[in-house]
């Protein structure tokens, strides 16, 4: 006899991808009578940079030098979605501090509120963790012209190159 939901029915048990019930069974999911799933920092951080980063406005992740850094070590690596996320995990809680960068003419206290409404939902609905709070700190600001500083410096030399 087998433990999986529907093996009575005969349909095949399956793991859903992301919970879509709020609230059911958050915390109680992870420590049962048959055992303790552990849910790692790195796993939480990834969750939360990626839903942060989904939220229209955000431009970039992480503090000035740790972004320099990440673009470098992206360029060969690819980039750290957990970068400018740092998580504290428990049994059945979680707390998020995020670093960011918005993008100009965003108002800043709507973006927070729209990243925190995210994070929470992401982590809760995939780990199961209550998050007790979403801290955010916002950075820097991404200016318009700032990547079209970029990209005429970055063509200049190919263009300097074909005149030759």
């Amino acid at each position: 006899m087998s433990n999986r939901p529907g093996a009575a029915t005969g349909a095949t048990g399956t793991v859903p991808r992301a919970r879509t019930q709020e609230g059911a069974g958050m915390a109680s999911s992870l420590v049962t009578e048959k055992g303790t799933t552990s849910i790692d920092d790195s796993v939480v951080a990834k969750i939360a940079g990626l839903a942060a980063r989904e939220v229209s406005g955000v431009h970039a992740m992480g503090a000035g030098p740790a972004r320099a850094l990440g673009s470098m070590r992206g360029m060969v690596a690819g980039p750290s979605v957990a970068q400018g996320v740092s998580v504290e995990v428990g049994e059945r809680q979680a707390a998020v501090d995020l670093d960011l960068v918005a993008e100009y003419g965003t108002a800043i206290p709507d973006l927070a509120a729209a990243v925190r409404k995210n994070v929470i939902s992401a982590v809760e609905r995939m780990c199961g963790l209550e998050v007790t709070e979403v801290n955010i700190r916002v950075d820097d600001v991404h200016l318009p012209d700032q990547d079209r500083g970029r990209e005429s410096s970055s063509r200049a030399p190919e263009q300097e190159s074909r005149v030759q």
